[in-house]
């Protein structure tokens, strides 16, 4: 509020881009809560994997949010004061970089704390796992970013008097939001779409099922993050001659649960074993290889 009213004061296209950037932060904020909260929901009969793909889809709409009410709106308030000019009022100017720097203080603060939740969770790329914590860091990485652009932008104006500093300054926050919207977007569209889980886990998996002495082959495995702590795992496994259904049933009782306990996030676990002679056999088939026999 306090960004639109000084951005009208002083007719400032970077105070109002600015403005802008805070009204889709707070939009956002909406979004990322009832992420929080409709994906906590348990599974049911109509979504039996649960409902952890909330957390993408509110996740995508912040960033239309941001793309739409940020980038949009500062690109249009770069060619209005290109082609249009503004008249400058150094009181307004001065109330407006006031402003600025009070929301600088207060992005900056939000950052450090985003941040030191980063690495309460491990830091670098694992401990931006969680969309909704993604979401914050780059909004308020952005904030900061774009309130120190608008800063420059308005004290380059007031010392030069050219609107063109102003434009830039507008642009350049449009630019940034934009990249941060299609970021967001792309990640959210990927979750969506079926994800595989991180290499290092699928990696584990596969060396415990290969290191089990039962176990003569891994044909297929497969995995996809079905929200932040909830990951399918799919593995296709040959077994070693010789096993009745009971031993079969046994071992692939306590391969679930070693995996269930190596990857905690793997609570969705299905295991298809096969024999490895029927399934040598099947390979070998004529129905599998293409041939045809005759008279």
């Amino acid at each position: 509020m306090a960004k639109t009213v000084g951005g009208l004061l002083a007719g400032s296209p970077a105070l109002l881009s600015e403005a802008a950037h805070s009204v889709a932060d707070s939009m956002n904020e909406v979004f990322l809560l009832a992420a929080l909260r409709r994906s906590r929901r348990p599974a049911d009969s109509r979504h039996p994997f649960g409902y952890g793909k909330e957390r993408f889809f509110w996740s995508l709409l912040a960033a239309v949010g941001i793309f739409v009410m940020g980038g949009c709106f500062s690109f249009f308030q770069a060619v209005h004061a290109l082609t249009g000019g503004s008249e400058e009022s150094y009181d307004g100017y001065a109330a407006g970089l006031a402003v600025l720097g009070v929301a600088l203080l207060a992005e900056g603060t939000s950052l450090l704390r985003a941040l030191h939740q980063v690495r309460r969770q491990g830091g670098g790329p694992g401990g931006l796992r969680d969309p909704a914590l993604r979401t914050v860091v780059a909004e308020d990485g952005t904030a900061v970013l774009g309130v120190t652009l608008a800063i420059v932008g308005m004290a380059l104006h007031m010392a030069t008097g050219q609107a063109v500093w102003e434009a830039l300054a507008s642009f350049a926050i449009g630019a940034l939001l934009v990249y941060v919207a299609y970021w967001l977007g792309r990640d959210a569209r990927d979750q969506l779409i079926g994800r595989a889980a991180d290499p290092e886990p699928s990696h584990r998996i596969r060396a415990l099922l290969a290191a089990q002495p039962e176990i003569d082959s891994v044909e297929a495995l497969l995995t996809m993050q079905l929200g932040l702590d909830s990951t399918l795992v799919a593995a296709r496994v040959d077994l070693v001659p010789g096993l009745d259904s009971e031993q079969v049933e046994d071992v692939a009782v306590r391969i679930k649960r070693s995996i269930a306990h190596i990857v905690a996030e793997a609570d969705q676990i299905f295991l298809d074993v096969t024999d490895a002679r029927t399934a040598r056999r099947a390979a070998e088939s004529p129905a599998a290889t293409g041939e045809r026999g005759g008279a």
